[in-house]
């Protein structure tokens, strides 16, 4: 079912996807009084012939329902299902070669986001998070993934232990990334149906998630720091995953 709790979300990049991929959710497209140029005057025209009402503010009435100093003159008042329609997760992971990204606690939605945004450029067919303490999709969420958050299939979880174990009953390898781990990103195979698990910012992996995995892989520190910011490690991981793929 549905949800129909509504949420603001700004920023042009995230305000045009929705737009472009889900109008019939939105209930009112809110601009800048003075932007004129051409490209928010076709968002305003798209927008139009979806249906969708505009309402013209002031540059500080649309910042206070925003919430935002950041909008870039552009927001919508969205009635998000927080979920992609489509295929469910059993569909997609039958899939040969899937590629899935599992966020363990990720709890900040800046760091969400710029994953979705990774998850989108490395062709990840799904994003998988935990329902409970872990980050959903917010507007904040939806700004950093520039468009991601509309499109990535995303799925919330009850149980994430279970649902690794629906993985690897359907031939998914499940990778997990852990500092201590003996074996480098770089000296195993990231091949095949492939689970790719990024802990939490913190603690990393919780203790179920890592006895779920079937390998453990850790990213070489060269520096003085012992590990990299979530998306940041994300992004490592995933393209070491496309470049193998591509030599396959």
């Amino acid at each position: 079912m549905q949800s129909t709790k509504s949420e603001i979300v700004f920023g042009f990049h995230s305000v045009e996807s929705v737009i472009r991929n889900d109008p019939i959710n939105i209930l009112q497209l809110m601009v800048e009084k003075n932007r004129h140029d051409k490209r928010i005057k076709q968002l305003i025209d798209y927008a139009e012939s979806q249906g969708i009402s505009v309402e013209y503010l002031k540059k500080t009435d649309l910042q206070k329902q925003a919430d935002s100093n950041k909008t870039q003159g552009v927001a919508i008042r969205y009635k998000a299902s927080g979920k992609i329609e489509g295929k469910s997760l059993e569909d997609i992971m039958q899939k040969e070669n899937v590629l899935l990204l599992i966020l363990d606690g990720v709890t900040d939605p800046h760091n969400l986001g710029a994953c979705l945004r990774t998850a989108d450029a490395a062709g990840v067919d799904a994003v998988i998070v935990p329902k409970d303490r872990a980050a959903g999709i917010t507007s904040t969420a939806r700004k950093v993934a520039c468009g991601a958050a509309e499109t990535m299939p995303f799925f919330q979880v009850t149980n994430l232990a279970r649902t690794l174990k629906q993985l690897s009953e359907n031939e998914v390898w499940i990778v997990g990334t852990a500092g201590e781990a003996e074996n480098t990103l770089y000296e195993i195979k990231l091949t095949g149906k492939l689970a790719l698990i990024m802990g939490a910012e913190e603690k990393g992996m919780r203790r179920l998630t890592r006895e779920s995995c079937d390998q453990l892989v850790k990213m070489p520190m060269a520096g003085q720091v012992e590990s990299l910011n979530v998306s940041v490690a994300t992004g490592v991981c995933l393209f070491e995953a496309v470049r193998q793929r591509k030599l396959v």
